[in-house]
């Protein structure tokens, strides 16, 4: 080859990487968590692309399983750190500096040239949890000794978002969100301080007080009060109080004290409560019912009332009076 020919292909390889470096200028290459990518040129003229963390070539070639044959040279040698062009040659002659020079070109013009792939949209959809909040209100008024009672349970939300996705290489570049519908608002968590409770006995699972007399429980009369508390609304901790403030005004008034003389009697009072109605109540038992709905019931026990009312049915059947927690109440005192 001519002198002359050999100008015009080195200024043409000079004019290449000019060209991509000035679109390249602005591109920053990194090695994620420590690793990097490693050419290996074999002798029959492959090309493998590895990545790696080592850094010393005799590493890399025992990490990717490749043997040299007792009539190839390699570099750099096998002792030697692999150097800036991350370029390892394998070849059955001597290996000429000239070679070398042009491999690293050529590595160089195969990088550059990955920044030319071209850019891929897609859009997705998918759906994320939209955390809930913990809201706290404190009426223990300063009270020294204070417990906290979840009135409320929190529940994450859930919504569905639209994202328009830049790749590259298979790889995300870009992530705008296009829109957001939400599927399923969030409940906030609500935890109230309040003064806490004792009962007269100093244990609130085994007795409890109220008023000038005193209703004392068995933990499974206990257990079965919260249970068809439940049964009848579990919604939320007014929910709950309500039913039981039901059945402890109905234990006062003259009425209907003749049913039972505490709320226990009146939740079986027949065709009264869920007790003498359906079976629906026994799988709360054994403690299967929200903190708060206990917490309803101890609380009413101990003489608290949300109401004055003496019944109760859930809401939708017509009946005018007071909501609270899904159930209508009536006939006030």
């Amino acid at each position: 080859m001519r002198n002359d020919d050999k100008a015009s292909i080195s200024l043409k390889k000079i004019l290449i990487l000019s060209i991509i470096a000035i679109f390249l200028s602005s591109v920053v290459a990194f090695a994620a968590n420590g690793s990097y990518t490693v050419t290996i040129e074999y002798s029959n003229g492959e090309k493998e692309h590895v990545i790696t963390s080592k850094t010393k070539v005799s590493e890399i070639l025992e990490e990717n399983h490749i043997m040299l044959l007792p009539e190839e040279h390699i570099y750099p040698e096998k002792d030697a750190e692999v150097g800036e062009n991350k370029l390892i040659i394998i070849s059955t002659e001597e290996i000429k500096p000239q070679q070398i020079a042009e491999a690293e070109e050529e590595k160089q013009i195969e990088e550059l040239l990955k920044g030319y792939e071209p850019i891929v949209e897609k859009i997705e959809v998918v759906q994320e949890e939209i955390p809930f909040e913990t809201i706290t209100k404190d009426i223990s008024e300063g009270a020294a000794n204070t417990e906290n009672n979840v009135i409320t349970q929190g529940k994450n939300g859930l919504k569905e978002v639209t994202y328009k996705v830049k790749y590259q290489n298979d790889i995300e570049i870009e992530r705008t969100e296009i829109s957001s519908v939400i599927l399923e608002e969030p409940v906030n968590k609500v935890v109230q301080i309040q003064v806490q409770t004792v009962s007269r006995y100093g244990s609130r699972n085994s007795a409890v007080s109220y008023g000038n007399g005193t209703w004392s429980y068995s933990d499974a009369d206990l257990d079965l009060l919260c249970a068809i508390t439940a049964q009848e609304c579990s919604s939320s901790y007014e929910g709950a109080l309500a039913v039981i403030t039901t059945a402890c005004n109905r234990t006062v008034s003259s009425a209907w004290k003749s049913r039972g003389a505490d709320p226990l009697s009146q939740y079986k009072a027949y065709g009264q409560f869920c007790y003498s109605i359906d079976n629906y109540w026994r799988r709360r038992l054994n403690g299967n019912y929200a903190s708060y709905v206990k917490q309803a019931v101890l609380d009413a026990l101990n003489g608290k009332r949300n109401h004055t009312y003496l019944s109760f049915r859930a809401a939708g059947y017509g009946y005018s009076g007071e909501n609270i927690g899904g159930n209508v109440y009536f006939n006030s005192l």
